[in-house]
């Protein structure tokens, strides 16, 4: 149990590309300790365990992987969305998204699959293959699929490319086997190897519909206090007008 558990912390820290010395820096556990526990030689506390996966900035689930590992107990819950002891929360995300009327909003997963979505997120979906929109919908799937918006996005390059970006850096974040999954699968639908490099203020999502090309800019907001792991990956993701043309057809739709 020792030997695993360190090699687990290893694992994670060299995925953060991080030495001893400098998880020693940051963490204040000696590097003489943190080598006897990676090499089994030493059997970490739970506590230890915890506040080193901490400075790694480990996934929930995974704090409760590594815990196991070394016989302990799981420290965080890992409930169903539907479950009473989230009600609340579920609540307030959901009372956001329709907030965010008359824009689009959505409530997603750590795997960018849709939880929820307010009533403005329909008119985006014009045209998408019904297989597409069978849940759990992924949006990164939807957006790069010859079958849904893919041919309706104006700078699909630029839109692909800020997407593989963020899919690369979740997967590097998490080391979650369908975050990497999912990115080999943006690589197989789009020649991610010609995509442009993202820049600019801001990147958008232009849009084709019946109204003419709309144009969005998007935020994301992660809860940054979530105990129990089903809630760690979820965030919304809400769009807003990148310029007058958009926010004069949203704003038709509000009145």
């Amino acid at each position: 149990m020792t030997a695993a558990v360190g090699v687990m912390l290893r694992e994670w820290r060299e995925s953060r590309s991080l030495s001893q010395q400098a998880l020693s820096e940051v963490s204040t556990v000696s590097t003489r300790h943190l080598s006897r526990v990676e090499t089994g030689r030493a059997q970490p506390t739970p506590q230890m365990i915890l506040h080193l996966a901490e400075h790694l900035e480990i996934p929930l689930r995974e704090r409760n992987r590594i815990l196991l590992a070394g016989g302990y107990a799981p420290r965080y819950a890992d409930s169903a969305l539907d479950d009473a002891s989230l009600a609340s929360v579920m609540s307030g995300l959901r009372d956001l998204l329709d907030a965010h009327l008359p824009y689009p909003a959505l409530l997603l997963d750590d795997h960018w699959d849709v939880v929820d979505a307010n009533s403005a997120v329909e008119t985006m979906l014009e045209g998408c293959s019904a297989e597409l929109l069978e849940p759990p919908i992924n949006v990164i799937r939807l957006c790069v699929h010859p079958d849904g918006l893919a041919p309706r996005i104006g700078n699909l390059p630029v839109w692909a490319a800020h997407l593989h970006q963020q899919l690369r850096h979740r997967a590097a974040q998490t080391r979650d086997e369908r975050h990497l999954a999912l990115t080999q699968e943006v690589a197989d639908l789009i020649d991610v190897d010609t995509l442009p490099p993202v820049g600019g203020p801001v990147v958008v999502l232009e849009l084709a519909t019946e109204t003419g090309m709309l144009s969005f800019f998007s935020t994301a907001a992660r809860l940054t206090t979530a105990t129990d792991a089903a809630l760690e990956g979820l965030h919304l993701e809400t769009f807003l007008p990148a310029d007058e043309h958009t926010r004069a057809v949203y704003g038709a739709t509000a009145r």
